[in-house]
Parts: C-alpha cells; structure tokens; sequence
C-alpha cells in the first residue's frame, strides 16, 4: 500500500477513534460529570500510552528530531494535554446536548479546519507558512455547511 493510502487510512481511522472516544465520554459524562470523564479518558490513556512506550521502545530507540530542528524540543510543546483536557470536556457536554454525536462531531471538525487553515496563512505555533487559496477557503465553507446541515438537519 502506498505511503498516500496508508496515510489517508490512518486519518480516518484516527477520526473514527475520536468519535468512539467523544461517545464514550459523554455517555461517562452523563452518568457522572464532564470533569471526571476527562480525568478518566486521560488518566486511562496515560497508562496504554505507557503500555505502547514500553511495547515500542525496542522498535524505536528514541524519536527523530526534525532535520531543520535537532535537540529537545521546547518544553511548550509538551502542553497539548492541556486543550486534550478541554476537548474532552467540552465534547462531553456538547454530545449530551441536543447536538448529540454527530453534530458534535460536525461542529469539531469545523474547528479543526477553520484553525488549521488559519495556522497554516498566520504559521501559527510554529508550522510553516503556507499560503491560503480559494480552494482551501472553499473547502473550509462547504465543512461548515456540511456541519449546519447536520445539526439543523436533525432539528
């Protein structure tokens, strides 16, 4: 399989994982709070990625630094727990709204669009600049659309 396919797979697998994810903490999140559900989705991803360290350690004798930057990384980068910690809040609460699931899903992704094509115009938190074009804009609209004809749609 080409490195193209096994990526694209990859993605979707990972948003399909995301999604079980969001359901499984809401339905935790309703019978308990949005707090403890991200507490429990985090303290339990703690110990598989532990688990997955462990099991991948001898496979990978340590991570590879990007060419144009070698040595640590900066300490910042080790914060993305933090939002982690927020979506699994806010998704928590949202999906036990009349969003549900797949509204909540929707609107998620919309966020991760409409944020990633400003990071790559503005080169936010480091990525590289790359330059907006109307097919990128045009792909962000019709996500959002998508997205209100979701949630509008199952009203």
């Amino acid at each position: 399989m080409s490195t193209r396919a096994t990526d694209w797979l990859l993605a979707v697998a990972g948003g399909v994982l995301l999604t079980l994810m969001t359901e499984f903490n809401g339905q935790l999140a309703h019978h308990t709070t949005a707090v403890y559900a991200s507490w429990v989705a985090h303290g339990i991803g703690a110990v598989v990625a532990l688990v997955l360290v462990g099991a991948t350690a001898r496979a990978v004798s340590r991570p590879r630094p990007l060419a144009e930057e070698p040595g640590r990384a900066p300490l910042w980068f080790y914060l993305g727990g933090i939002p982690g910690a927020f979506v699994v809040i806010l998704s928590a609460i949202s999906v036990n709204s009349e969003l549900a699931l797949s509204g909540t899903i929707a609107l998620m992704l919309t966020g991760q669009v409409l944020f990633g094509v400003a990071s790559d115009q503005l080169g936010l938190l480091r990525i590289p600049k790359r330059r907006v074009t109307a097919t990128d804009l045009a792909t962000a609209g019709l996500v959002l659309a998508g997205s209100v004809l979701i949630v509008l749609g199952g009203a």
